[in-house]
C-alpha cells in the first residue's frame, strides 16, 4: 500500500516515519528543500511541494498516485484572503487524488470548526457560521469539499497538539489580562495523535469524522499556571472569572469505534 503524507511537519514527519516502520511505501512532501534529504534518509520518498503552485508541476505528479493521502496542511491564522483560498486549494488537491482509483483521504482537521460555547460537543455539532475563529470556517468548508468529493475520507478533528518540546504554555507564558480563565482546554498529545492515525489506517475506518482530543479538560487558568510551574516559566495572568457554557469536545465516538485508550489522557500530566 502506498501512502502520501502531504505536509511532513511536526505531525506529518513522525507519522511518515512510523508508516515506513510498518512496511508501508511512503511519499512525503515538504516546503523546505533542505528537508528533502532528511525524508530520504528516513525511507520516505521526498517531494518538494508548495501549494497551490506545485499542483501544476508535472515533475511531482507521481506524489498524487497513492492509495491514501494524509492531508496535513492547516490554514493557520492567515489573512482573510489566504483563508478564503484554503478551501479552494483543498478542492484542487482532491481533484488530483481523483486520478488514483480508490484513493482515501485522511484529513487532519481541527476542533476550531466548533463554536466556543455549547457544552459537550460532538462531531455533528459543527455548523457553518459558528466556528470559533475564521480559520475554523475555512477548515469546515474544506471538510465539505472532501465529504462531497465521492472519494473515501476520514476527518480527524485534532485538539491543540502538544508534546516533545511543543507545549502551549510557551505561547502564553508571562502574558497578562487573558480572557476565559474557566474555559476547558481541548488538547491531544503527539503520541496519541500518531497512534490514532495509525489505528484509523489499520482498522480501515473510512467515511467517518472523529474528535481527536484527550479525556481531561481542566480550566485553562489551572492548566497554564500549573504548566508554567512545571516548565519553570513566568505564569500567565487571567481576567476575573466569567463562567460561560464553554465547549468541551467529546472523544466518545473515537474511543468506542477504535477501542482506543489514550496514552496521555490527562493534559495535566506534563511531559517535556
Amino acid at each position: 500500500m502506498i501512502i502520501s503524507v502531504l505536509g511532513c511537519g511536526w505531525l506529518g514527519f513522525p507519522l511518515a516515519q512510523r508508516l515506513v516502520k510498518n512496511n508501508y511505501s511512503v511519499k512525503g512532501s515538504t516546503t523546505t528543500k533542505k528537508k528533502l534529504q532528511l525524508l530520504r534518509q528516513n525511507g520516505i520518498e521526498p517531494y518538494f511541494l508548495k501549494l497551490p503552485e506545485s499542483l501544476a508541476n508535472k515533475s511531482v505528479e507521481s506524489f498524487w498516485e497513492t492509495d491514501i493521502l494524509f492531508l496535513n496542511i492547516p490554514p493557520g491564522r492567515a489573512h482573510q484572503d489566504k483563508l478564503n483560498e484554503y478551501p479552494i486549494i483543498i478542492k484542487q488537491v482532491i481533484d488530483k487524488c481523483k486520478s488514483s482509483v480508490g484513493c482515501w483521504i485522511i484529513f487532519a482537521s481541527s476542533t476550531s470548526v466548533y463554536s466556543e460555547t455549547g457544552g459537550i460537543t460532538f462531531e455533528e455539532d459543527a455548523k457553518k457560521g459558528t466556528a470559533s475563529r475564521p480559520s475554523g470556517e475555512a477548515i469546515l468548508e474544506a471538510e465539505s469539499h472532501i465529504i462531497q468529493s465521492g472519494l473515501d475520507y476520514t476527518i480527524l478533528r485534532f485538539g491543540g497538539l502538544y508534546g516533545y518540546g511543543r507545549h502551549p504554555i510557551h505561547y502564553l507564558s508571562g502574558k497578562k489580562n487573558l480572557s476565559d480563565p474557566l474555559k476547558p482546554v481541548n488538547l491531544v498529545h503527539q503520541t496519541d495523535s500518531l497512534n490514532i492515525a495509525m489505528e484509523i489506517i489499520r482498522q480501515k475506518k473510512r467515511n467517518q469524522i472523529y474528535n481527536v482530543v484527550s479525556d481531561g479538560h481542566p480550566p485553562r487558568s489551572t492548566f497554564y499556571k500549573s504548566a508554567a510551574e512545571y516548565f519553570n516559566l513566568p505564569g500567565p495572568e487571567f481576567q476575573k472569572n466569567v463562567n460561560k457554557d464553554y465547549r468541551i469536545v467529546c472523544n466518545k465516538k473515537l474511543k468506542q469505534d477504535l477501542l482506543y485508550s489514550f496514552s496521555y489522557p490527562n493534559p495535566m500530566d506534563f511531559t517535556p
